[in-house]
């Protein structure tokens, strides 16, 4: 049965879920939600497909999962792939994934969405200053992990590397400049070099190109 992913292609967190499935060999197909034209909030999908009022939402038969963890969970369970090869790995990419909601990909998505989402003169400078300090922060954490290293946990690619590096091929600016990450730039470098890999606005519908 084809699996479908509730997602849009300006979505981080839709990406690592997206690019789970793309690179698992899992039958799938993407879902366009109109995040920018209130689909998320309304009442017709939070009754219909998630309650939380957000994508991604990977639904199967009659199987729904919301949350991007959640979901890499269950493509690894369906393909056998990117969990971890042992228990302590399985432990760590957990670990990593829990790292990343909290420290980078929540301060990314929401630095990024300030700065290019917002009309300029609504764009809080402070916050956005303030949330640009944190980021820089996990941008540091990471970094240093990767030295030495080709992937976040492990001999390969795993949910840890697709959760962290949700936000990182965007092309808008929200702080982060692969430049100033050498260990990052490399690490990314592998990801894009995995058969199947595509940016988030080829993998998924939906572009600020589409809103122009």
């Amino acid at each position: 049965m084809t699996l479908k992913l509730y997602c849009f292609g300006e979505s981080g967190n839709a990406y690592k879920a997206a690019l789970a499935l793309e690179l698992s060999g899992l039958d799938w197909i993407p879902v366009k939600v109109d995040f920018f034209g209130g689909e998320t909030p309304s009442p017709d999908f939070r009754s219909k497909i998630n309650e939380m009022g957000e994508v991604p939402v990977l639904e199967d038969g009659e199987k729904k999962l919301s949350q991007s963890g959640a979901i890499q969970m269950y493509i690894s369970e369906k393909s056998g792939k990117f969990a971890g090869a042992t228990p302590d790995e399985a432990r760590e990419v957990m670990r990593w994934m829990f790292w990343d909601n909290h420290k980078l990909s929540s301060q990314a998505g929401m630095t990024r969405f300030l700065m290019n989402f917002l009309p300029e003169d609504k764009r809080p400078a402070e916050v956005i200053g303030f949330m640009q300090g944190r980021l820089k922060a996990a941008y540091a954490v990471l970094d240093a992990h990767l030295k030495g290293r080709d992937w976040i946990v492990g001999a390969g690619p795993t949910n840890a590397d697709f959760s962290c590096c949700g936000y990182l091929f965007y092309p808008e600016p929200f702080g982060f400049d692969r430049a100033d990450w050498p260990e990052i730039d490399r690490w990314l470098g592998h990801i894009e070099g995995l058969p199947g890999w595509k940016h988030p606005y080829d993998l998924m519908p939906g572009s600020p190109a589409d809103r122009a």
